[in-house]
């Protein structure tokens, strides 16, 4: 699909208002306050990494860790790094001393994190890796989802999305994470196993595929703009890594009037995300229900607290290679799962996402033929 230069006037407006709601997952506080934790339970520190690529920290993780971790009877202090290096080993420091029993961290890159786990050890704190694994790291135990599991399901999902546009021999852009980010690495891997061997046989073009510094949507707008103008303006699906790359990318599609005829890719299951599904902007995304990631966290949490090794190695019995750090990682992984339009209400009815969160102005008809409540 070409890019129809007769909507480049019509959309500038369009795509600075677009741009601001795209960020993507702009739900999250900019400063979020410390947590208040029930007195009197086992002291537990927990780390979230940023709020800027995405409102999950803020918006899910950290209200369902509170709950899970009081629900095992932990007194969780649960604070944002603000994706800044030095606040996030500030923060572990400071929990450090104050005495938790285990420290919870979901790093901004592997180095932070994996120097923040040594410390942990030297004071004999054992460290869980929360949703992201910090390779060359000493952390006891990772919970997450099945990250390449993840990639597979993008690839999945943009299969079908070109078989149902019906389009030959089709040219893709993938518009990848961090680089700093070992889950980005293995999104592209699991996206490599359905997608590899399509542009090996010719099946699909691949124009270029492009990491994104920090999940940075804007970052990510630009460089996806880069790519499509430099290929003659020439797309027709596009591998994003999340919801947040995949609302900047509809951002240009729809400055050059190609939105809903290009299949996006996405994941995390935001409301921005299922709101272009709905409006047919995006094709699919990824679901990772996080309260099941925020319960097994606690749970594991919960075992190392009490020295109990053997529960905490009963519900972690997966595993995952650390190739720097030459190691096997005690996991709990996950199952993800490819949303479409047709089964977006799952997400809502499980109540990670609200009905009048999606339901908006533009989504509303089709909330109503999918029996999603704006309630």
């Amino acid at each position: 699909m070409r890019i129809r230069r007769t909507a480049l006037a019509a959309a500038g407006l369009g795509l600075a208002l677009v741009l601001a709601a795209c960020g993507q997952n702009v739900a999250a506080p900019s400063a979020p306050a410390q947590s208040e934790a029930p007195a009197g339970g086992v002291k537990v520190g927990v780390i979230l990494p940023e709020t800027e690529s995405s409102a999950r920290w803020e918006g899910f993780d950290k209200p369902l860790l509170e709950e899970a971790m009081r629900a095992e009877g932990l007194d969780a202090d649960i604070q944002n790094a603000l994706g800044d290096e030095q606040k996030f080993s500030t923060l572990a420091d400071s929990m450090i001393a104050s005495g938790v029993k285990v420290l919870v961290i979901a790093s901004i890159s592997s180095e932070s994190g994996s120097t923040v786990a040594a410390k942990a050890k030297a004071q004999g704190i054992p460290t869980i890796d929360y949703d992201r694994l910090n390779l060359g790291g000493s952390s006891d135990y990772y919970v997450s989802f099945d990250n390449e599991k993840v990639g597979q399901l993008q690839g999945e999902g943009l299969v079908q999305g070109l078989a149902a546009k019906g389009v030959a021999n089709p040219q893709v852009i993938e518009l990848e994470g961090a680089p700093t980010d070992n889950n980005a690495t293995l999104f592209y891997n699991g996206q490599q196993r359905v997608l590899g061997p399509k542009y090996q046989a010719g099946e699909y073009k691949l124009v270029q595929s492009q990491k994104t510094e920090d999940w940075d949507s804007q970052i990510g707008g630009t460089l996806f703009e880069q790519i499509l103008t430099g290929n003659g303006g020439k797309v027709d699906g596009v591998v994003a890594a999340n919801d947040g790359l995949a609302g900047a990318v509809i951002t240009v599609l729809t400055k050059y009037g190609l939105n809903g005829q290009v299949p996006v890719t996405g994941q995390d299951a935001t409301p921005d995300g299922l709101q272009a599904i709905l409006r047919g902007d995006q094709f699919m995304t990824v679901y990772k229900p996080i309260k099941q990631e925020a319960e097994a966290a606690a749970k594991l949490a919960a075992a190392l607290a009490k020295g109990d090794t053997a529960a905490a190695d009963a519900l972690a019995t997966d595993s995952v290679d650390d190739p720097q750090g030459n190691r096997q990682v005690k996991s709990v992984l996950l199952e993800p799962q490819l949303i479409t339009r047709d089964n977006v209400k799952k997400v809502i009815d499980d109540g990670q996402v609200k009905g009048s969160e999606i339901c908006v102005a533009e989504t509303t008809a089709a909330c109503q033929e999918l029996g999603i409540s704006a309630s």
